[in-house]
């Protein structure tokens, strides 16, 4: 079983699942979202949100394939490009930080250890961007996949910290020297994981 992660382009977008390639909750302020779904193809204001930000701050996402199927995702950028963020109870992200948005791991590959590769491409990518903390609004009372917003106990799992507590959208921080420092078990983890397959490969972005 191979493995791989590659940053988000225009070009494999679509490889995203139909409802997250559609979705602008992050990308857009709540009542642009609103306007761009009655209009009938927010897809359009996704792309547009994926180029802009590419072509002004760089690599904002990762696609993880599992034998060439698109297994999982994840989006990040700064808060400054992600109108949603300051609607949050628990906002503003800190400034040193990157947010991270929303991810997701299509259902037949939970349970893989591909959540945590996510985050640790993505921490990889941001450190050698000099980038200090990740940071991310949780949903202590999420229930079912599906949302916009991730769970708290999943970041919390990966080595997130509550920075500003809240009954139901925490604000968590993950400081990047704390997510390198997690390359020996993650290596350890992937190796049971991905068989012969170099654990350092893996996790190189392509």
């Amino acid at each position: 079983m191979s493995r791989r992660l590659v940053n988000v382009t225009l070009d494999n977008l679509d490889d995203l699942p139909r409802r997250c390639r559609r979705c602008v909750f992050w990308e857009l302020d709540p009542v642009s979202g609103e306007r761009a779904v009655e209009a009938g193809d927010p897809g359009l204001e996704k792309e547009a949100w994926i180029s802009a930000t590419l072509l002004e701050w760089g690599s904002c996402g990762k696609i993880a394939y599992v034998d060439g199927v698109a297994a999982g995702f994840v989006l990040y950028a700064p808060p400054l490009y992600v109108p949603r963020s300051v609607a949050f109870p628990t906002s503003p992200v800190s400034s040193d930080a990157v947010l991270l948005m929303t991810a997701h791991i299509v259902p037949e590959f939970t349970g893989g250890g591909l959540g945590r590769m996510l985050v640790q491409g993505v921490a990889k990518d941001l450190t050698r961007r000099g980038v200090r903390a990740i940071e991310a609004f949780g949903d202590l009372k999420w229930e079912q996949p599906g949302g916009c917003v991730l769970p708290a106990d999943y970041l919390l799992s990966v080595g997130f910290k509550t920075v500003r507590p809240h009954l139901r959208f925490p604000r968590l921080r993950l400081e990047l020297k704390t997510a390198v420092s997690w390359r020996e078990d993650v290596e350890v983890a992937l190796e049971r994981l991905l068989g012969s397959m170099s654990p350092e490969r893996a996790l190189r972005p392509v």
